[in-house]
């Protein structure tokens, strides 16, 4: 049972970190884009 546990905690761990990553990496993709189309920084 403890075993079982611990894989779900690790998977849910996994795929926190991947999401904030995610949202990371798409963030500066998307500023960079606003940046080149508009000619300043994106709004906050």
């Amino acid at each position: 049972m403890g075993n079982d546990l611990t894989k779900r905690l690790l998977w849910s761990g996994l795929i926190a970190g991947i999401g904030a990553l995610a949202t990371i990496v798409s963030n500066r993709i998307a500023a960079a884009i606003w940046v080149r189309v508009m000619g300043e920084d994106p709004p906050e």
